[in-house]
Order: C-alpha cells, then sequence, then structure tokens
C-alpha cells in the first residue's frame, strides 16, 4: 500500500511539472486535463469491473447524473458545484444500490444488461424533460474564476483538480486492492462460491465495490461539466462515448491493475487525436476504422492488458 502511495504522488508530481511546462492556453495543457479526467473515469470503472469482475456497461448513467445534478443545482438554487458533486455521488449511489441489490443477487450478466439499460433510459429522459433542456443540451452558467466555483478562465488551471481528482480515484482502488478487503475481493475473483464458503459475505461486498464506483463516476461527471461548459444527453449519457471508453481504456491498460487506467490513458487518448489529424485530409473518415484495428491488435498481443507486458501486477 505505501509502494501504490508513492507511486500515485510521483505520476501526480509529473503531471504537475509537466503541466507548469506548457502553456496554460495551449491545446497540450487541455489535452493533459482530458488525459487525467479520462483515467480518473476508467478507475472508477476498474473499481468494479476490475476488483469484482462485475462488467458495467452503462457507467455513463452515474457519470451522467454527476454532470446534471450539479449543474442543475447551479442554474436553479445557485448552489456551489462541490456541494453539487457531493448530491450527485449521492443520487449515483442509490441508482447503483437500487440496480445492484437484485442483479447481484443472480449469476450471469444481469448487471451489466441492468446498467446499460438504465444508461439509455437517462439518455431518453434527459432528452425530453424540460429541467434538462431536452436535447438541446444544457450550458454551465459561468459562476466565477475560483476554486470554489469549480471554474477557470484558462485550462490550466484545472490542473490541480484533475491531478487531484486522479490521486483520491487512484487511492481508493489502492486502498481496496490492499488489505483485508483486497484479499476478499481476490477471493471473489477466484469464485464466488469458494469465496462464500470462506465466510465472505460476497453481496455486500459486491454492493459496497458498486457504489463506491458510481459515486467516483458522478464525480468525474461533475468535473466534466465544469470543465467542458456544455453538454448533452448524447454526450454524458452515451455507452459509447463514455460506459464503452471507460471500459475500453481500463481494459488496454490493464483491468484490476493500479496504473492500468493510466497506461490504457496514455495509448488511447494520443493515438486517437495523432490519426485524426494525420488521416483527416489523406483518408476523411477512414481514423475510426484504423483506431478500432489498432486497439483489436493491441488486445490480441496482449490481452492481460499493457501494464502486464513484463508479467508483474
Amino acid at each position: 500500500m505505501i509502494r501504490a502511495v508513492v507511486l500515485i504522488a510521483v505520476v501526480a508530481a509529473l503531471a504537475i511539472l509537466v503541466g507548469l511546462q506548457l502553456a496554460p492556453r495551449s491545446y497540450p495543457v487541455r489535452v493533459l486535463c482530458l488525459l487525467l479526467l479520462s483515467t480518473s473515469m476508467a478507475q472508477s470503472w476498474n473499481i468494479m469491473g476490475g476488483l469484482t469482475s462485475q462488467i458495467s456497461l452503462g457507467h455513463a448513467a452515474f457519470f451522467g447524473i454527476g454532470a446534471y445534478t450539479s449543474t442543475i443545482l447551479l442554474i436553479l438554487f445557485g448552489c456551489s458545484p462541490w456541494f453539487g458533486m457531493l448530491a450527485g455521488m449521492a443520487l449515483a449511489a442509490l441508482a447503483a444500490l437500487l440496480l445492484a441489490w437484485p442483479t447481484m443477487r443472480l449469476r450471469g450478466p444481469y448487471f451489466a444488461l441492468a446498467t446499460l439499460a438504465f444508461a439509455e433510459a437517462c439518455r431518453v429522459v434527459a432528452n425530453t424533460l424540460p429541467i434538462t433542456n431536452g436535447a438541446q443540451g444544457i450550458s454551465v452558467p459561468f459562476a466565477g474564476n475560483s476554486w470554489a466555483a469549480m471554474q477557470f478562465r484558462v485550462a490550466g488551471s484545472y490542473l490541480p483538480l484533475m491531478v487531484g481528482l486522479f490521486v483520491v480515484t487512484s487511492l481508493v482502488f489502492a486502498g481496496l486492492s490492499h488489505g483485508r478487503v483486497g484479499y476478499m475481493l481476490r477471493a471473489l475473483r477466484g469464485g464466488e462460491d469458494a469465496a462464500e464458503m470462506s465466510g465472505v459475505n460476497t453481496l455486500r461486498l459486491k454492493l459496497t465495490v458498486a457504489v463506491i464506483s458510481a459515486c467516483l463516476a458522478a464525480a468525474c461527471g461533475t468535473v466534466f461539466a465544469q470543465f467542458n461548459f456544455f453538454f448533452d444527453p448524447e454526450t454524458v449519457f452515451s455507452a459509447t462515448a463514455v460506459s464503452i471508453r471507460m471500459a475500453l481504456i481500463a481494459i488496454v491498460g490493464g483491468m484490476g491493475t493500479l496504473f492500468g487506467p493510466l497506461l490504457g490513458a496514455l495509448l488511447i487518448l494520443p493515438l486517437e487525436e495523432a490519426l485524426n489529424a494525420w488521416l483527416s485530409d489523406r483518408a476523411a473518415g477512414t481514423a475510426p476504422l484504423v483506431f478500432g484495428v489498432v486497439l483489436m491488435a493491441i488486445v490480441l498481443w496482449r490481452p492481460r492488458g499493457l501494464a502486464h507486458v513484463r508479467g508483474k501486477r
């Protein structure tokens, strides 16, 4: 655990040092912020998918709940985004508990299907409700260039916030994967029946991890809203743009490992940007195809993820 904390601190310090070398308004510092945010999102998914092997296909539901809750509270009541973040995390925790309680009692992909259906239902509802401004999307009002408002005029000022989110999600993962809880989670992944015979309350363990994972995904949604200043249902509740992307980053990097999401984000985001820039003029529309082929090749080459290239956890 101490080693994990030290490594997380080193990565956070390196991210800040790199950010300080970049112009606050430059495109690279914005990419760095998005990379850290994507890592945090993937880590929130990794907490559940990697530690309990319960695959979620609808983590966008919790992400979108965080984004909409904080923004609506800010617009209607002038609530601080920090309070809105806590409210969004509470709603996401309740949603995760209601989804997981019946589905995790059953064997099979029921939780994955439930989260996918719930995310789609959230998208449909957000497209129709007046309070969410429907399909037109919702703009986040600028409440001030300050930490209290969680808003800044330049991308570089968001870097400490993104680093902090990365540190929190990583520390939560490290805390859960070590100690007594870590042993129980490893027993759960090894076989649910064997874990129960060893005295592990597998249902309570899976519910706890699902709630924690949903809370962190909602926190990422709030930060995304404050960073982007605009979002719509197709952006935050999308299975492809959010749910699958979270899972993809974690799986490519190394599902169930501490730095798997970071390695996945370091590969996927720059690769995607490079292919879009390189192929936009040469072969327009082929970038997603090439990107998919490259990812397939990486997964075939290293099925357990980049974190296992040298056979280490």
